[in-house]
């Protein structure tokens, strides 16, 4: 089988390309396997490939798996659908609501809305609606009162030009859940008590992308079997409402034993020794070529024309 590792060259930070290359050599000890990226006349050159292993996150992550379904050609990951729902955090929280997997209180305001809805939930976390990897997140947005909620939605709404969404700040322990062909795995807690004295508890950008080391990462995650039971219940009725495929991680904070699903992530990375769902499947016992192998043949076998 020719299998084709389908990535993005404008966004090769070091984290991306390991990633690339990582699953590239997991997948060449199986296969005929060839690193391609999504640029000019990509179409000729998937179609030489039986399947693909899609690590795109261009175009809001629906362009790559719009043109292989397409060209039906079987392919890691979510659909369309599941993408465009999960890209869109408002969105993602109203199917949420209605299916009811508990989420944070929220309102939604378009570029150019100038008056805020009276908030009666404060305090609140003012972030773009459309931004993945901690974009637009600082510590200046978790807000307590108008004045600041009014500039922080300005902020957004002027450096992203996109809605800004207006969350109920949960302050209580993180969590990160993932699923792989199916499976819970070991849930994953985010400990931010280990950062330096006046940082953020939360994943800002700084904290994401330049404290991950000092962060605590706690994976099984301590927590009693009936709050295991129901984070899981709710993750694969989000999964399954949400029309996700093969893989997934869903973030949400615990306080005072109620859950709340913060957003969904329907193309985590698969970073080696970096990204949480690779430390979830090693709590669960997998070696990162069995989990590559465990998401390209859950795509492959459920694959439907």
């Amino acid at each position: 089988m020719r299998v084709a590792v389908v990535y993005d060259k404008s966004n090769l930070d070091k984290s991306r390309e390991k990633m690339v290359r990582s699953v590239f050599e997991t997948l060449s000890k199986h296969f005929e396997a060839e690193l391609v990226a999504f640029e000019d006349q990509f179409v000729d050159k998937v179609t030489q490939f039986d399947a693909v292993f899609n690590l795109s996150t261009a175009a809001m992550q629906t362009h790559v798996p719009a043109i292989l379904e397409l060209l039906k050609i079987p392919s890691t990951g979510s659909g369309i659908i599941g993408h465009a729902l999960c890209i869109d955090k408002t969105i993602t929280k109203i199917i949420l609501n209605h299916y009811g997997v508990p989420t944070p209180k929220f309102i939604s305001l378009e570029p150019g809305q100038e008056t805020i809805p009276p908030v009666d939930f404060y305090p609140v976390i003012v972030k773009p609606s459309r931004e993945g990897s901690a974009r637009g997140l600082s510590a200046d947005s978790v807000v307590k009162e108008d004045f600041a909620l009014k500039k922080a939605v300005k902020v957004i709404h002027s450096e992203f030009h996109q809605p800004a969404l207006i969350e109920q700040f949960v302050d209580g322990r993180e969590f990160s859940v993932g699923i792989v062909a199916g499976e819970i795995l070991p849930i994953l807690e985010i400990d931010f008590s280990t950062l330096p004295d006046g940082l953020e508890r939360f994943y800002s950008y700084r904290v994401k992308h330049y404290y991950g080391e000092q962060t605590r990462y706690i994976c099984p995650a301590q927590i009693d079997t009936e709050l295991k039971d129901r984070i899981s219940k709710y993750a694969l009725t989000a999964f399954k409402a949400l029309r996700l495929r093969n893989y997934a991680r869903m973030d949400l904070r615990v306080k005072d034993g109620q859950i709340y699903f913060l957003e969904v992530n329907s193309l985590p990375m698969l970073t080696p020794g970096y990204s949480d769902i690779v430390k979830m499947a090693e709590a669960a016992g997998y070696t990162y070529e069995d989990l590559i192998m465990k998401i390209f043949m859950d795509a492959i076998e459920n694959y439907e024309i």
